[in-house]
């Protein structure tokens, strides 16, 4: 593919979230709220989707763009050690659940990122956080897969393209730190 068309293939996919504006809205209300009333964000993915998670994670504890102060966020996905010890002892499938299950609390929100929403252990988060009574956000491509319908607000970045899917994901996760820098005060 050249550039050109990358390009042109990328402002396609950007534009395209004009048409879940409502699912956007929703999950960036359910973000605010959740972390102004002191609820943390629990967040995981597999292999890029995970640098994702790490990527929120690090806008929310670290900072974005001013001064304010740290916000709990959790990626799942970045304890090595953990995660060895539950894919040995329980089984891949459980790497996030697990996790879910011993750290959340009433008033977290799960955030799963998964361009294909096929992905076992993304599918047992959202259904954890579900049997925890807690509400969740799903950023999906390729039509959302079997997570679709999971989580309480469902980001499906329309079209068929996974790397497409995770570049929007990049940038809702941005917009969404903007409304939140916006919310905080130092």
């Amino acid at each position: 593919m050249s550039l050109d068309s990358a390009l042109t293939h990328t402002i396609q996919t950007l534009q395209s979230l004009n048409a879940i504006r409502s699912e956007i809205h929703q999950a960036s209300e359910l973000i605010r709220s959740t972390l102004q009333a002191g609820g943390k964000l629990l967040i995981c993915g597999n292999g890029g989707s995970a640098a994702e998670a790490q990527h929120f994670s690090t806008e929310l504890v670290g900072r974005y763009f001013k001064n304010r102060r740290s916000l709990p966020a959790v990626a799942l996905s970045a304890d090595g050690s953990l995660l060895t010890c539950i894919g040995n002892d329980y089984g891949f499938d459980a790497a996030f659940s697990r996790q879910i299950e011993g750290l959340a609390r009433p008033g977290d929100v799960v955030v799963v990122f998964t361009s294909s929403g096929n992905s076992s252990n993304i599918l047992a988060a959202l259904h954890e956080a579900r049997r925890q009574g807690l509400s969740s956000i799903a950023f999906l491509g390729r039509g959302g897969g079997k997570a679709k319908g999971i989580a309480t607000v469902d980001l499906i970045v329309p079209g068929d393209s996974g790397r497409s899917a995770q570049e929007a994901h990049l940038f809702l996760i941005h917009h969404f730190c903007d409304i939140i820098d916006s919310d905080c005060t130092p």
